[in-house]
């Protein structure tokens, strides 16, 4: 029997440049699945959230069969937020496809995998992406690629890098834009040439490193890594290393698990250099080593930059607790926060000093938002306080340093001194103003991560939703000073009852409403956003008093505009220091932290 070659590679790229719809192209073509096999689209984008918002958020690996090569892939995801991702994968693999878009050019995310990439010796292969775009720019886009690699430091090797041109939705690509657009064995054959088979020892004793953790309902937790020596087999007596070397737990490879396609498949035994998943581990996590018992030192894991954003999450205190979900007691929360920790490295969960209540930090609204999501899916109800930044001391003058971001903004001329002004009042230092074709202009800043907390929702507003933002953690600066919070005050429920749609029109010229009539309220609870600066308690409960008396028909029509919906992450942004989210299965309700007037105004001075 012939022995296969392996070859492991990701796919890298900034969000919404590709990934997931090139690999659903190459496992078509590959012959992974039946021709008349019926296929989703965007098949890795496994889980509810991620076909609702056609994003990447947990890393994926795949196999294909290439004559005698068996091809791993290992899908990423796009967004900063879940770049701690990202950054536990470059350790199962030998090279990457750098996918980049042919209109947009690299991006804030194509910067931050690339650099993670070449810190790992990795040679990168370039795609150029959605080269059929009208507005594509080919040539524009490889030079600056290539000033990205030598801006990062990429050796002689690394900079002399092979480009391939490709429209992924469509399933062709080719090595010279006059070349015939047919199918992917371009691609294919450049992979074939080009990325590196894994250095690997079988002689030595069995070793993989753990990066991925996942549960299967009847499996139990399932462990996926790279045989870095040896071979493992099944019922061969093995044990777990943390990275100072300690041993977590012994056992047997009793379920060991490959690749075909999007499936895990039996096997008997899998060689250095494979990608493989173990079932039966209770105790080994993220970054561990198992091994043959022989073994005493564990293999190296690379460091996860740490969060740069947290958020506190506790049990729901309001009036209405217990109503909508069935998961509401702090133990279940905290079970469920140290669970999410363990297999996800760029999450991390202390003991927060309000009672029953936990600190997650995490790398951005978005990453906590999603968290926030699944839980509320799974039956939890939450209290959720207002975002803050990560700070840490200088090691120098012992100033306080806060995380900074770069973000890249692409805009129409007609919008960008509006964006250029209120970045620069969230203490934002522009880097770069560059006209990009088609009258829009793409404009570069490094701003506090603070700043941005509660921007997205008001820079689609100054836009008209024309506007995309980008953004990706640069580094610790000195602390800039304060910045302008939300300039509306909040309309606040004065009694607990259910919103009558009389009493609501009256209401809703005093600002927006985030309700509707017929939904429950209770008094703390901010049922929308006032007109002006300062919060205004209202009652939205009262109905019209009857009368004997018939009314026209134009006296018992009622005028609502439509409440404001939002999501879990517009609602995290939206909060102040003395505000709280609400998140059950059915609901998001924004609340006073303190819920009476006088409760408000008795405990004014401890409001976080």
């Amino acid at each position: 029997m012939t022995t296969r070659r392996i070859k492991n590679i990701a796919i890298i790229a900034h969000v919404d440049h590709g990934k997931t719809t090139l690999i659903d192209q190459m496992l078509k073509q590959s012959g992974t699945f039946r021709d008349n096999q019926q296929v989703a689209e965007r098949l890795m984008d496994s889980n509810d959230l991620e076909k609702e918002r056609g994003i990447t958020i947990n890393a994926k690996c795949t196999s294909i069969k290439l004559g005698d090569l068996h091809l791993n892939i290992i899908d990423t995801p796009g967004h900063a937020d879940f770049g701690g991702e990202v950054e536990r994968i470059l350790s199962m693999i030998d090279s990457c496809l750098l996918l980049v878009d042919a209109a947009e050019g690299p991006m804030p995310q194509t910067k931050f995998v690339l650099t993670k990439a070449l810190a790992l010796d990795l040679k990168p292969i370039v795609v150029i992406n959605k080269i059929d775009r009208k507005d594509a720019r080919p040539y524009e886009v490889i030079d600056e690629i290539l000033n990205l690699f030598i801006s990062l430091g990429a050796n002689e090797e690394q900079i002399e890098f092979p480009i391939i041109y490709a429209a992924g939705r469509d399933g062709w690509a080719i090595k010279d834009l006059e070349d015939e657009r047919k199918d992917l064995k371009p691609l294919f054959d450049q992979i074939d040439a080009y990325a590196p088979e894994p250095q690997v020892d079988e002689k030595a004793p069995f070793t993989m490193l753990a990066t991925l953790l996942a549960s299967d309902p009847y499996l139990g937790r399932i462990l996926t890594g790279k045989v870095y020596s040896g071979i493992g087999k099944i019922n061969m007596p093995i044990k777990s290393l943390n990275l100072e070397g300690n041993t977590i737990e012994s056992g047997r490879l009793v379920k060991l698990f490959g690749f075909n396609g999007i499936d895990r498949v039996p096997i008997e035994e899998a060689r250095a250099g494979s990608i493989i998943a173990i079932a039966g581990l209770k105790e080994t996590s993220v970054a561990d080593t198992i091994c043959a018992l022989e073994v005493e030192k564990p293999t190296p894991s690379m460091p996860i930059d740490p969060p740069t954003m947290s958020i506190t999450i506790g049990f729901n205190n309001s009036p209405l607790t217990g109503t909508e979900g069935t998961k509401v007691t702090s133990k279940m929360i905290k079970e469920r926060l140290l669970k999410e920790a363990e297999s996800n490295v760029a999450i991390k969960v202390t003991e927060s000093p309000e009672k029953d209540f936990y600190e997650v930090g995490g790398r951005g609204e978005l990453q906590l938002g999603i968290l926030i999501e699944n839980m509320r899916r799974e039956g939890f109800e939450l209290s959720v306080l207002k975002p803050k930044v990560v700070l840490k001391d200088s090691d120098e003058e012992g100033k306080k340093l806060e995380p900074i971001e770069e973000v890249v903004i692409d805009v129409d001329n007609t919008f960008s001194g509006i964006v250029v002004e209120k970045l620069s009042s969230r203490k934002g230092d522009m880097i770069e103003v560059k006209p990009t074709g088609n009258d829009r202009t793409r404009i570069v800043f490094h701003i506090p991560t603070r700043s941005l907390i509660g921007y997205q929702r008001e820079f689609l507003t100054d836009t008209r939703g024309t506007g995309i933002l980008n953004r990706i953690f640069h580094g610790y600066q000195p602390y800039r000073g304060s910045v302008v919070g939300r300039q509306n005050g909040a309309l606040i429920s004065m009694i607990n009852g259910v919103a009558s749609a009389y009493s609501l029109a009256a209401i809703q010229e005093r600002g927006a409403l985030f309700i509707s009539p017929q939904d429950k309220v209770y008094d703390g609870m901010i049922i929308g956003v006032h007109n002006r600066d300062n919060d205004l308690e209202v009652n939205p409960v009262k109905g019209k008093k009857l009368t004997n008396i018939r009314t026209t028909l134009k006296d018992e029509f009622i005028n609502l505009t439509p409440p404001k919906t939002l999501t879990i992450e517009d609602a995290i942004s939206f909060l102040n220091d003395d505000e709280m989210l609400e998140v059950t299965p059915a609901s998001i309700r924004l609340r006073k932290k303190f819920l009476t007037a006088t409760d408000r105004k008795k405990n004014i001075s401890k409001l976080v």
